[in-house]
């Protein structure tokens, strides 16, 4: 078969590095793809979220299947574009990727369903929202705006000061445009925070491998949130009990909630949660493969990733038994100097042989922002790399992480020195 995937970043490369070792896999286009893909894939420019664009490429490549990756094209509709013109997708519909899309939306339907959440409020009005926060008076308080913002529209305010200036920068300031028209308000949970992906074809779920994630810039959790920094597999945290209560609690309620509601989800569901003291709680639902949790996830499926698309595009998940290997996998990632805030591109990148990967072969590198020009591998966004690697046990895996990325190098390259410490350190 040949298969299209849409995007260009980490998850992208690590979606088609696991098709690339799939038997029933011919050939791999990537629109638009990035230099480290274009190893393994044909890459055609074609943004994203160009809807119009992306069926015209299917049009002309006529691949078997499309994978739809990143959030955008999701939440804009085109899987039912690409359906509506004749072409099997792996991905979520508009009115099932809105789980996503809305946080006002995911959060009404863990109410209606009795899915464990944080107790929120939502706004449009500015002086309603912080007259709310002044009376709740309590902190540290949790700010979303209800839209897609990158992975960045969410301030935990420690103060009322914090709390006003957040609000006022989404409603009134425009922060995240109209991602930020309507917000909302939420208890701040503690706990250790928890990534399960999840395979669903609309009834089955089939989760995979936990992870965790390690959203701030720099070491000990410090620094803004970024799209994340690094990830380990499995989650130590995350036990058999646990899990069978998520399954129980989480999982299946979502799923026979969204087709209760007629949004019937297929593709990967992305549970975003926190083991509190009262039990699991959602904080966010994500309609699509994480960044990068999909860089620890995928390397441990020892099932052909063809095999589940066919599975969940037919729904016929149930009848799939999927394996996954007893190992632990790490991904550093290295981004560049100044992000998430302003950083420069275009810088070369060194260490790396002609397909942009290492000689040694002990990690793989997922590229997330790089071009290839003129037979040299460049920096072309914020996060630039994630050095993986898997083995026997996490901190063998992070020693081979970090053990490549001391390989590798463009200037100010920066990455945390702490990935999977929690981990190791319970």
């Amino acid at each position: 078969m040949n298969i299209l995937v849409v995007g260009g970043g980490g998850r992208e490369h690590a979606i088609i590095a696991a098709l690339a070792k799939s038997s029933k896999v011919d050939k791999i286009y990537a629109a638009p793809g990035n230099g480290g893909i274009s190893a393994l894939a044909e890459c055609h420019p074609v943004k994203a979220t160009d809807i119009d664009g992306m069926v015209e490429l299917a049009k002309k490549l006529q691949p078997d299947y499309v994978f739809v990756a990143p959030d955008d094209p999701l939440v804009l509709g085109m899987v039912d574009k690409l359906n509506e013109n004749g072409f099997k997708t792996f991905g979520p519909r508009a009115n099932a990727a809105i789980l996503e899309g809305s946080k006002v939306f995911s959060k009404a339907l863990m109410k209606k369903y009795n899915i464990p959440t944080a107790a929120y409020e939502t706004f449009t009005d500015s002086e309603k929202a912080i007259a709310y926060v002044k009376e709740q008076n309590s902190y540290p308080a949790v700010i979303k705006c209800d839209g897609l913002a990158l992975g960045k529209g969410v301030i935990i305010a420690k103060d009322f000061d914090e709390a006003k200036e957040a609000i006022e920068s989404m409603l009134l300031g425009g922060k995240f445009g109209k991602s930020g028209s309507e917000i909302v308000i939420e208890e701040f949970m503690t706990g250790p925070e928890v990534t399960v992906l999840a395979f669903t074809d609309g009834v089955t779920v089939k989760p995979m491998v936990s992870s965790m994630d390690h959203k701030r810039a720099y070491d000990n959790d410090e620094g803004l949130n970024t799209g994340g920094m690094g990830t380990i597999a499995p989650n130590p945290l995350y036990t058999e009990a646990i899990a069978a209560e998520c399954m129980e609690n989480i999982f299946m309620p979502t799923i026979k909630a969204m087709a209760a509601e007629g949004r019937p989800f297929k593709g990967c569901l992305y549970f975003g949660l926190m083991l509190t003291p009262k039990g699991a709680r959602v904080i966010e639902y994500n309609c699509r493969f994480g960044d990068p949790e999909t860089q620890v996830v995928l390397p441990l499926l020892d099932t052909d990733l063809m095999e589940i698309i066919e599975a969940i595009w037919e729904e016929k998940l149930c009848d799939l038994d999927i394996k996954w290997k007893k190992e632990a996998c790490a991904c550093v990632v290295m981004a560049s100097g100044g992000y998430p805030e302003k950083y420069p591109t275009g810088l070369e990148i060194s260490g790396f042989n002609a397909d942009g990967q290492l000689d040694s072969g002990e990690a793989f590198v997922y590229h997330a922002g790089t071009k290839l020009e003129d037979g040299k591998y460049l920096t072309a966004g914020g996060r630039v790399l994630g050095i993986t690697a898997t083995a026997d046990t996490l901190q063998n895996a992070l020693d081979k992480s970090y053990a490549a990325v001391n390989k590798i190098s463009f200037e100010n390259a920066h990455y945390r020195k702490d990935i999977g410490k929690r981990a190791l350190n319970g």
